[in-house]
Order: structure tokens, then sequence, then C-alpha cells
């Protein structure tokens, strides 16, 4: 049994059971403090058990409640215009407009969750540096040129710089004054609609639409929420794509 946040996964992937739930991604339950409301998902996920003697996906029929942090909010760093206009000189700029407050949280912390790809906590910018070029080059097949051991090949290290740069935008905005935290919407809201990052993500995207297998388009759904992708529709492949790779 599983709990699915994007129906098209699970339809591509087809698990035994899986209880579609129309929450936002990273809130498989709901919102969090609500154990209640948590506990009912869990009931009728496990009451698949009893019901589903097939490959079956459910849907769940109630919203989540809102999330506290809904209001209005602004990112502690106003990104300057970057002479240069590719995709890596502006996504260098704001690495390092938004290290100062990266490292705060940081330290507050004393730790953090960047360097899943193998990077140390201080190359940020090498990461950056990777995500551009591929953004602006639409490399997706070959490893990243740089002095370090990546975890991952590709396509799939692709989706893992992504979220180390998405960890290091998080640890910035978690520095910013204030009580009103952003909530997960509010987040992908303001790295797809104003930062270089969300421009680099939509960028490989397109390059990995236009690689075609199916590596690259479940690396897709991965980088882009749901709701986000340039030009609407899911991210992750459709079942017209998926027949495309299977073509002799």
């Amino acid at each position: 049994m599983s709990i699915s946040l994007i129906r098209e996964q699970s339809e591509a992937v087809k698990p035994p059971r899986a209880l579609w739930v129309p929450f936002a991604l990273g809130r498989p339950l709901g919102v969090a403090g609500d154990p209640e409301f948590q506990k009912e998902v869990l009931r009728a996920s496990f009451a698949m058990l009893e019901s589903a003697v097939e490959p079956t996906i459910e849907d769940y029929p109630i919203e989540a409640p809102l999330e506290s942090g809904t209001g209005e909010w602004s990112c502690p760093v106003n990104f300057a215009v970057a002479m240069d206009d590719s995709i890596s000189a502006r996504l260098l700029a704001e690495i390092n407009l938004m290290a100062p407050w990266s490292a705060e949280t940081r330290a507050a912390r004393g730790r953090t969750l960047f360097g899943v790809t193998g990077v140390e906590p201080d190359q940020v910018e090498l990461v950056a540096k990777a995500v551009g070029e591929i953004a602006d080059q639409g490399n997706v097949s070959d490893l990243p040129a740089a002095d370090v051991t990546w975890q991952f090949e590709m396509p799939l290290l692709i989706r893992h710089l992504v979220d180390d740069l998405r960890t290091f935008y998080h640890e910035a905005v978690a520095a910013q004054p204030g009580d009103n935290v952003p909530n997960h919407e509010a987040l992908n809201d303001w790295i797809f609609g104003g930062t270089a990052l969300g421009d680099a993500i939509q960028a490989i995207a397109q390059h990995l639409t236009r690689a075609g297998d199916v590596g690259s388009l479940m690396t897709r759904g991965f980088l882009v929420p749901e709701g986000y992708l340039e030009g609407g529709g899911s991210a992750f492949p459709t079942s017209a794509e998926v027949k495309k790779t299977q073509r002799p």
C-alpha cells in the first residue's frame, strides 16, 4: 500500500494499492501538527488492504486544512539584474547573494542537508555551476566536469543537484526576519516565479523532454512540482511519452 501525491506517477508505476491525496508535495498526510487528520488519511490507506483485490488507485476525497504561514512574506534578498543574462551567470549571482543567509541558518542549526550529490557544504558554487551549464547547454547525459565524486549517474544526478540547490535556498529563506515563514506552495511560487534557479529547472525540464528516454522523463517529473511545469500539464511522463520510448 502506498500514498500518492502525484497520480500520474502512480499510474505509470502501477503499485498494488495507492491512495492519491490532494495535498502539497512533501505533505502526504496533510499539514503538520494535525494528528487527527493524519490518522484519518492512514486509516483510509490501510483500509485498501481489505478492499483492493487488484492494482487500484483510490482518491482521498478531503482537502487538507490550510497551512499556517500563508500570508505575505518576502525573501531576505533582492536579486540585482545580472550583466550576463545566461542562466549560469544569474544563478551564480543569486548564490553569492544568498550565501550569508544560508550560513546563518546552518550556524543556528549546527548542520545542513546540503551535499547529497557528493559535494562538501562549502561547494555550493560548484553545484550551481553544474546546474547552470546543464540548463544553458542542454547536456543531460554526461556528468558535469568537476573535481568531485558524484554520487549518482546522469540523468538522476540532475534531480539531486537541484535538490541540493533548493536546500540551499530554503536555508537562506529560513534566516529571514520575522515569524511569517512561507509554506510549501509559497516557496514554490517564489522559486518558479522569480529566481534563476526556477528558470534553470524549467530549461532543464525542456532538455529532458527532448531527450525523451524514460530516465530523462522521470527525472523531469522529480524536478518540477505539480502545477509548475512551463506550458502546463504534469511533469511526470504521460502515457503517450512512455509509449514513444517503447517503440522499436
